[in-house]
């Protein structure tokens, strides 16, 4: 491993309590020399679907071999598993409950455990509530100080992880029916539809009988206006210039869409 590893964190923690804090000084005592970044701690409480997307929209931009530490853990203390990954270009330690799905969709993986070994917990019998001090954070800190693996528990099929059932896009020879998969703090409505198949098309989203017109840039419209327009994530994307989408249009994530032409 680097001799400054460098680990992320993302949860829905907040900032107003010290499960941030002490995950990093759990981190900072097995492995002094860890570098760690926040990905963020504003996840919305037990959402699941928004951790996905944050995750996955920030992995590709770390360096090789970052562990990225995510608990968004609603079923903490339960029968859901905790899991370490290795993929090409880095690590996932978090919960098995779908939150990596996003990142596995695009990426191989190469070795999956689940994490029984309780050596490299933080103590050998953890918290009922707190797994992201007890087992992510010490096993993400050990797997930057040279750990393999497969000493940190037992191999599983990655084929047996579980993948959030999200609405897959329908594509039509006029139109590409999707949903709602991220709403961000700006009220930005994040669609899952890629900007891939749009090239070299004139269209507009469909929202019920509301037609959005597309374009550019947010300043291409009056202040106040609705627009859609491809996000810096590569995804269609419904906005307001300066306002608040979600407010306007009163949606929520799932909420079912359609990119006409």
């Amino acid at each position: 491993m680097n001799k400054q590893p460098l680990l992320t964190l993302l949860s829905d923690f907040g900032n107003c309590d010290e499960y941030v804090s002490v995950m990093k000084g759990v981190i900072n005592k097995i492995n002094p020399s860890a570098r760690i970044i926040d990905i963020s701690h504003k996840i919305p409480p037990h959402n699941i679907v928004a951790a996905r997307f944050c995750l996955m929209s920030a992995y590709d931009y770390f360096p090789q071999g970052t562990i990225h530490i995510a608990v968004v853990d609603p079923e903490v203390g339960g029968e859901r598993r905790g899991i370490a990954l290795e993929l090409a270009n880095g690590f996932l330690v978090g919960p098995d409950n779908g939150l990596f799905s996003g990142i596995l969709s695009q990426h191989y993986v190469i070795t999956a455990v689940e994490l029984t070994n309780n050596n490299y917990w933080y103590c050998y019998t953890p918290s009922k509530t707190f797994h992201g001090r007890d087992i992510f954070a010490p096993v993400g800190a050990h797997i930057a100080s040279g750990i393999m693996l497969q000493e940190l528990g037992t191999l599983i099929d990655p084929t047996t992880l579980v993948n959030l059932n999200l609405n897959q896009c329908i594509y039509f020879t006029d139109r590409i029916v999707g949903c709602i998969q991220y709403i961000d703090q700006f009220g930005n409505l994040v669609t899952n539809i890629p900007s891939t198949f749009l090239k070299n098309k004139s269209w507009y989203v469909q929202i019920g009988s509301l037609r959005i017109n597309s374009y550019s840039t947010y300043t291409e419209v009056y202040l106040g206006e609705i627009l859609a327009l491809i996000s810096s994530h590569g995804w269609v994307e419904i906005a307001v210039n300066q306002g608040n989408a979600q407010l306007r249009l009163q949606v929520e994530l799932g909420k079912k869409i359609s990119v006409e032409w």
